[in-house]
């Protein structure tokens, strides 16, 4: 059984840091990434990673404030300098290819709530 299982989300205050972690077990992935759908928007990518090669790419709304990583099973993402319009509810999920648009990942995890206050 695939389970992609997110953790770390919050409330924060702008200019704060939060990190999240998600969990993988039962595949590996080509790629992972990361997401977020705040109310009433599109789910939007904001950083994946080549799961073998440690190719990373990010939205640019984020790039400079967000770090994508990984240890052996579970994929992070550092968010540094947050700001209010990064208030979201953040996804992980997998894909068999280098994908950078939502309807092309396969598997996904529940979802974790971020909130940051300003």
């Amino acid at each position: 059984q695939v389970q992609l299982v997110e953790s770390g989300g919050g409330l924060v205050q702008a200019g704060g840091s939060l990190r999240l972690s998600c969990t993988v077990s039962g595949r590996s992935f080509y790629s992972m990434g990361w997401f977020r759908q705040a109310p009433g928007k599109r789910r939007e990518f904001v950083a994946n990673m080549n799961w073998s090669g440690g190719r990373t790419a990010y939205a640019d709304p984020v790039k400079g404030r967000f770090t994508i990583s990984r240890n052996a099973t579970t994929l992070h993402l550092q968010m540094n300098n947050m700001k209010p319009e990064d208030t979201a509810v953040y996804y992980c999920g997998g894909s068999g290819r280098w994908e950078t648009v939502p309807s092309q990942y396969d598997y996904w995890g529940q979802g974790t709530q971020v909130t940051v206050s300003s």
